[in-house]
Formats: C-alpha cells, structure tokens, sequence
C-alpha cells in the first residue's frame, strides 16, 4: 500500500512539472510573438522618385530596428520603370520576411515591386497585372524598351519561385493567356482567384487583421510609416509633369521680368520655381550641394555679362545653369524633355514679347542702344553745301571723274557727272548731295 502510495506521488510530480513546463513554454511563445514587431509602408499614387527616397528611408529604419517583419500596403496604377528598379533593387537586398498587400491594385510598376516580396496577399477587390511600358506621349514604348520590361518582370517572379510566364504576360500582350482573360493583344491582369491559382498570390484578406492572423503575427508590435510633410511635397514636385511646369513657370518669369521695369512678380514667380524644383531633387537625394552650386555660379556669371562685354561669360553661365539642371536628375531623357519644353515656352514668350514691347524697358534698356542719330534729330554726319549750287570755280587737278577745284577761294573735293575733265578748266557746281559736290565743265559763251 505504501509501496503504491510513493508510486502515485512521483506520477503526479511528473505530471505538475510537465503541466508547469507546458504553460511556461506556451507563456514564452507568448512572450516572444508580443515581442515582434511588423513594420507596414504604403506604396501609393504614382511610382516615382519621390516614392523611391521615402521606401529608402523607411526600409533603412526598419532594418536598423531590427524589426520581424515588413509589409508593403501597396495601392498604385504604375509609374515610373527607372524608379521601379530602383525600388526592386532596394527591396531585394533586405534579408527581413516581406509581404506585399495588394489593397486595390498593383498596376504596371507597382505588379513589378509587388514580385520582390516574398509572400503576396490580396483584397478580394484588388488586381496585379497590365503592366505595358507607355510613354509619356501614350503610345507603347518601342521594342528594345518593352524587351528589357518584360525580361525584368519575369525575372522579378522567378526570384521568389513563381511562373515567370505570367510576369512577362502582364509585360506583353502578344503572349496569349485566353485562360485568365489575356487573349494575345491583351496584357495580363489578375485578380485574386487567379492570382491563387498561378501562384501570384499566398491567399485573400479583407483587411490588416485577416492579414496579420495569416502571417501569424496578431500579437505584434505594428509600426506604421507614413511620409513626412517634406516627402509629400517632394514627391509632387519630382513629378515629371511637375518638373516640366516648374521649369516652364522658371522660364516665363525671368523672360518677362527682363522686359519689365524693376523687380515684380514674374521674376519672383520664376525664381520660386527655380527653388521649388531644386529644393524637391535635394531633398529627394537626387541633387546635392555641388548642383546647388553650380546653379549659384551659373546664375552670377549670366549678371556679370549684363556688365562686361563679350559673351564668354555668359555662355559660361548658361552651360553652368544647364549642367546644374541634368545633374539634378539621374534621368537625363526625361529632364531633357522637361528642358525642351520650358526653351520652347521661354523663347516663344520672348518673340511675343519683343514684338509688342521691344528692348525699351527692363535691364535690356542698359545693354541695347536705343538712340539714332537721324537727321530730325538735329545729328549729320557732314555739313550739306547746298549753298555752293551754280557756284562757278576752276579744276587744279584733272577730274577723272573726282578731283579738286578752287571755288570761292576753297579747295573743294568735287565728282563730275561722269565725263573726264582738264586741268584749269572753269566748272560750276550743279548738285549737292551731302559730301557729294557734282560738277560739270562751264562754258563761258553760253552766258
């Protein structure tokens, strides 16, 4: 009876320190899931520059807090393809668990991003896809460009295992997919069924909790980043749309300016944009204090020409100026458009403007001579002698036609009408015209 007593007593030891070993191993499972943390960016509006800083400076941060896990919340129809790389780049080189949430659609750039995550969700209203390079015309873009798109967005797939097939469909149309609506002619856009279906997708939720409770993180930490008031207005005024507008603004202004008395709004509104747009590029991390500058010595070396003859400088400035703009974008053809664009407006506001107003006014009235020296104006260039008409003298050198004669005691340059004449042969003044003096032989009988 004892025997079985001590029996019974060591079976509910064991049986306590297994049921408190349990609920100490299930306390720090706890435990360690409230200690997680899951960073959430959203990819919203369009994809460009802009958007491609505020993701540097918030993956950064999120790597430096060592967070668990990182979601994008993306809801973009498209941009940029040199942004989108940029941001593919970024994304891939982060070794921290990322999921992208497709809340309304991943349309173009945003499809290509979403591909470097390594789990993909969806709203049950959201799609991934059509994702064809257009330029800013609106027409496709030629075929060395929509080879190297398509060759990225399959490859963006097959970096995390999936059908590189269906990211090159999304990328050109002539790959026929009548299956999920994407006939050849058609580019590809999926929705959350077929997303499932082809892999694209890891399931479909309606909201953060559905999608946290997936991802077995519903006791994390969340930290939520959203754009500082300096990145909102930075990535409207890297806008390419913007940029060219800024530019143009730039131009009119400092044009009009120069046609108009003193200092007034159009050259504050020229030199405004100037600083917005730079302002923008700085703090974007596209431009930096050199293109700063560059633009400041430009700018300085066109004054000083106002004031010392020659155009060196001026050209200086000019190229300064224009330098500074491409290095304030690492895309040249696109700033070169916007350049384009704002020469076109800024040279055909000048014609307008010379046309109805001239060089009378603003500091071109200090460059250009706006005086004549015309005759109404009491200048001449020599004295008329109409006073010498019918005066008769005498050639002391032969008029061949030109020569000399004594008239009135005055050695006279004098012409003849063409004809040769002798030396102290009698003539007589018969034009006057400036320093032209005609003459003609006179005959002394038919007086």
């Amino acid at each position: 009876m004892k025997r079985l007593s001590n029996q019974t007593f060591f079976i509910l030891l064991i049986v306590l320190l297994s049921l408190f070993n349990f609920i100490e191993i299930k306390a720090k499972g706890q435990e360690n899931d409230e200690e997680k943390t899951v960073y959430i960016i959203p990819i919203e509006k369009e994809v460009e520059r802009g958007l491609e800083a505020f993701l540097r400076r918030t993956i950064t941060e999120a790597v430096d807090g060592n967070v668990d896990h990182i979601i994008f919340e993306i809801n973009t129809p498209g941009g940029r393809v040199d942004a989108a790389n940029n941001i593919g780049e970024i994304i891939q080189e982060v070794t921290i668990p990322k999921t992208a949430y497709i809340r309304s659609q991943a349309l173009s750039a945003g499809s290509y991003i979403a591909l470097f995550a390594d789990n993909i969700y969806m709203n049950p209203q959201a799609t991934i896809g059509a994702s064809g390079i257009i330029t800013s015309d609106g027409n496709a873009a030629d075929e060395k460009a929509q080879s190297y798109w398509r060759e990225a967005m399959g490859s963006a797939a097959e970096s995390k295992g999936r059908d590189r097939i269906y990211a090159e469909a999304m990328a050109d149309k002539e790959i026929d997919l009548p299956e999920y609506n994407a006939p050849a002619g058609e580019y590809l856009t999926l929705g959350p069924t077929a997303a499932i279906e082809v892999g694209y997708s890891n399931g479909t939720v309606s909201n953060r909790t559905e999608l946290l409770a997936e991802l077995g993180l519903s006791e994390a930490e969340m930290i939520e980043v959203t754009p500082t008031p300096a990145e909102e207005i930075t990535r409207f005024l890297t806008n390419s749309a913007v940029v060219s507008i800024l530019l143009s603004l730039a131009g009119l202004g400092l044009i009009i300016e120069l046609f108009s008395p003193g200092f007034g709004i159009p050259g504050l509104i020229g030199v405004t944009s100037l600083v917005l747009f730079f302002y923008g590029h700085m703090v974007a991390g596209f431009a930096g204090y050199e293109v700063l500058v560059l633009l400041i010595l430009g700018i300085g070396f066109i004054v000083i020409e106002f004031f010392v003859p020659g155009g060196i400088l001026g050209a200086i400035g000019s190229i300064c100026v224009l330098a500074s703009l491409l290095m304030a974008s690492n895309n040249i053809k696109q700033m070169s458009i916007s350049l384009l664009i704002a020469l076109i407006v800024t040279i055909g506001t000048g014609i307008f403007l010379y046309r109805r107003i001239g060089l009378e006014k603003g500091p071109f009235k200090y460059i250009v001579l706006n005086d004549a020296t015309t005759t109404d104006r009491g200048y001449v260039s020599t004295v008329n002698r109409v006073d010498l008409v019918g005066k008769i003298g005498t050639a002391i050198t032969p008029l061949r036609p030109s020569g000399i004669a004594f008239i009135d005691n005055e050695r006279i340059d004098v012409v003849t009408e063409g004809s040769f004449i002798k030396e102290n042969t009698p003539v007589q003044i018969i034009h006057v015209a400036g320093s032209r003096i005609v003459v003609r032989e006179h005959n002394q009988e038919e007086e």
